[in-house]
């Protein structure tokens, strides 16, 4: 399936003309009371939700495909930590979709949810899929919902509704159905080929957006539309261009003096926030229009600014800074004015970003041997290491704001750099259930989509 066929998440809810992908009903009852299946996301830590995901019942092909569903689901549900996926094996009757369980088949496995569903052939290439979740303790169903698709989208909807569940059990909005834009390496560390790529959250539908013949860095979403922001060495200037994933076309932000690097889109989707290199060897971080024009610079000097990151609500800026002797994260306002340092543990800091939920602002941090994922607040404090190792960098949040993507690097085994590799890796803002991130090639410069972009 092409990118451009691939409709938004607003689309999907609205009906689109243009979507390809329509609920067609909505039932959902009121959460269930205390002691039931929905617990917070404190408590999911400790103990992970046990929920029953058996394989969604249809004819023929459609039998297959509710088998597969069911398989995205359970891998969603289980990666992210906060469920226990039960085993299959432990199954006594999953029953006939469409009828209310019986529940103290359920109960007996320990399940304290259950999801059931069906796909049914619409013709053609269309489907119907529809599930149904279900409180098992009260006996209760949470909600039930029924999608129209193309059978392409299959592994879509499957993401959807694990984001239902989480939501539904939860309390906080899912981020299943999500796309990473990252840099994939390929070859020797000295001559190593650095291309653009993109895939499902899951690691899942990877390709390749750039053809290696020049080497890109930085990749980051617009909020809203299907492009995105990056630099590249295209024609050895590197500077900031755009990419639009509907027709793969890449075109220059603008043609400035000196280095442009580290963009990121506004929160309104309507400019570029990203540092331009100056003749005194420091850079400056300056905004400018999606056409190119209304160019703004809000720092200047000789000092080092660079990667600046907009607040969600657009009002404050965070960027990584040598200007006090020593790099450092700082925050100002939009505008460029009441600049304050915020970092003041052992060691220098970088790449900072700002949580979708305005709460934290995720780094890089620094020193000696060792290299580390943190996070504090806003005003600097409550500082806390998630993941440490030999060398990482770069987060990125997810769109609740609840997990955060990297990329480490292990060390290399001899002089040459054979042996050289770097990984995606995500983990919870609390340091928990940290994961490898599957990809095809070596992976770096990891960037989250919005919800259903």
């Amino acid at each position: 399936m092409t990118d451009i066929l691939r409709p938004s998440r607003r689309q999907l809810i609205a009906g689109s003309a243009a979507a390809l992908l329509v609920p067609t009903f909505a039932r959902a009852q009121a959460p269930a009371a205390p002691g039931s299946a929905v617990i917070d996301v404190n408590r999911a830590r400790t103990e992970p939700i046990p929920i029953a995901i058996p394989a969604l019942t249809g004819e023929g092909d459609a039998a297959q495909l509710g088998q597969n569903i069911a398989g995205v689901i359970t891998n969603d549900l289980g990666r992210c930590g906060l469920f226990r996926p039960i085993d299959p094996a432990a199954f006594i009757n999953a029953g006939a979709t469409g009828e209310v369980p019986n529940f103290q088949n359920w109960k007996v496995i320990g399940a304290q949810a259950l999801v059931t569903g069906r796909v049914e052939s619409q013709g053609g290439q269309q489907v119907r899929v529809e599930f149904r979740l279900w409180d098992v303790l009260p006996g209760t169903q949470i909600q039930g919902t029924a999608y129209t698709t193309t059978l392409t989208n299959w592994r879509r909807i499957g993401h959807i509704i694990s984001d239902v569940i989480y939501e539904r059990l939860l309390g906080e909005s899912g981020y299943f159905d999500t796309r990473i834009v990252y840099i994939a390496g390929s070859g020797p560390r000295s001559r190593r080929v650095k291309r653009l790529a993109i895939m499902d959250q899951d690691g899942e539908n990877n390709r390749f957006l750039t053809d290696g013949s020049f080497l890109a860095l930085t990749p980051r979403f617009h909020p809203t539309r299907d492009e995105i922001a990056f630099m590249s060495y295209l024609n050895n200037k590197p500077r900031v261009y755009l990419f639009n994933l509907g027709n793969g076309q890449q075109r220059l932000l603008g043609n400035f003096d000196g280095i442009t690097l580290s963009p990121r889109f506004a929160p309104d989707g309507n400019s570029v926030i990203m540092a331009q290199t100056n003749a005194s060897g420091g850079s400056a971080i300056m905004t400018v229009g999606l056409n190119g024009g209304g160019s703004r610079r809000l720092t200047d000097g000789s000092a080092i600014d660079v990667s600046p990151c907009y607040s969600p609500d657009g009002t404050q800026i965070t960027f990584n800074s040598d200007r006090g002797g020593d790099q450092q994260l700082y925050v100002m306002t939009a505008d460029g004015g009441n600049v304050r340092r915020i970092s003041f543990g052992q060691g220098r800091y970088a790449t900072p970003v700002w949580s979708p939920r305005g709460d934290l602002i995720a780094y890089t941090r620094f020193g000696g041997d060792t290299f580390s994922i943190g996070v504090m607040r806003p005003d600097g404090s409550g500082e806390r290491i998630l993941s440490e190792s030999y060398y990482c960098e770069g987060p990125t949040f997810a769109p609740n704001g609840r997990v955060i993507m990297f990329w480490r690097e292990t060390r290399a085994r001899d002089a040459r750099g054979d042996g050289f590799s770097a990984r995606l890796y995500s983990i919870d803002i609390t340091g928990f259930n940290e994961r490898a991130v599957t990809t095809p090639t070596d992976a770096s410069d990891p960037a989250w989509s919005p919800l259903g972009a």
